[in-house]
């Protein structure tokens, strides 16, 4: 409990003691024109399910929408979804196209450099296998002496072989990998958990499943234009987020969206808990 207590406060004072600092070089520019034009235009993925899709409808869909709806809420602005890609998505908030991106992005220091990424980070992707279901994976070590698909050039396969003793095959692309898993020349895939969940529900792979522990946390950062980092709505946006994980926001939309759920959402809901609510 003591614990939980010094922790929240020094939180408190780490995220008050930089406004002071920075306030007088803020122009709060996005924030303003957001507020005044009661709108804001949050990119996000289309073409990630469940984090961000099209559905039947043609509407942009999933747990990245939902955060992004409220936030608009608690600003009191309508909301403007634009599509954005890995490619093009850090381009699209410095070049003002977006007001803010929530779009699976890996939080990295070079990233940091360019847009305005705030903690605490919302959620997580690791390394796991997508395997049939017939063979009822349930451990690490039953890769070991096995052969398993993988993608040229990805961290994953060296990380298999060295730690579990796998015998990757990696193929030129993931649809290759993929399709060898299919025809049984492996017993599973290795890969990024959030891109395996998002085959798992596509509807085209019943038969297989995500069935380990995910290992190697990258954790994933939304942001804000990078002069607005310290400012306002850098503030807004981490106090979001520390909310979402308090209130369990986030555990309750990986359950909504048929996610697999994450230990990372578990530990960071028990870490920012109220502690006067036990």
């Amino acid at each position: 409990m003591i614990k939980k207590i010094m922790a929240g406060a020094i939180a408190a004072s780490f995220a008050m003691s930089p406004i002071v600092a920075s306030a007088e070089g803020c122009t709060n520019d996005t924030w303003n024109k957001v507020m005044s034009r009661g709108k804001i235009v949050v990119g996000v993925k289309a073409d990630y399910k469940p984090w961000g899709y099209r559905d039947s409808n043609g509407e942009i869909v999933g747990m990245e929408i939902d955060m992004a709806n409220d936030v608009a809420a608690k600003m009191g602005v309508d909301i403007e979804l634009v599509a954005v890609q890995s490619s093009n998505r850090m381009q699209f908030l410095e070049q003002g196209k977006i007001d803010l991106m929530i779009a699976t992005m890996s939080d990295r220091k070079d990233r940091r450099e360019i847009v305005g990424i705030v903690g605490p980070n919302y959620y997580t992707s690791g390394t796991n296998v997508m395997s049939p279901k017939a063979l009822g994976l349930t451990s690490w070590e039953d890769l070991r002496g096995k052969p398993v698909c993988g993608k040229q050039g990805a961290f994953y396969n060296q990380i298999v072989e060295e730690r579990y003793g796998a015998q990757v095959i990696a193929f030129t692309g993931n649809a290759e990998a993929k399709q060898a898993l299919r025809d049984k020349k492996c017993i599973a895939w290795v890969y990024d958990d959030s891109s395996i969940g998002s085959d798992l529900s596509s509807g085209n792979w019943d038969d297989f499943e995500m069935p380990l522990n995910s290992e190697d946390d990258n954790p994933w950062a939304l942001a804000v234009p990078s002069a607005e980092r310290d400012c306002v709505f850098g503030r807004f946006m981490a106090g979001m987020q520390y909310q979402w994980h308090q209130d369990g926001a986030l555990i309750a939309l990986e359950e909504k969206w048929g996610i697999k759920p994450t230990q990372f959402l578990a530990d960071k809901n028990a870490q920012y808990s109220d502690w006067l609510a036990e």
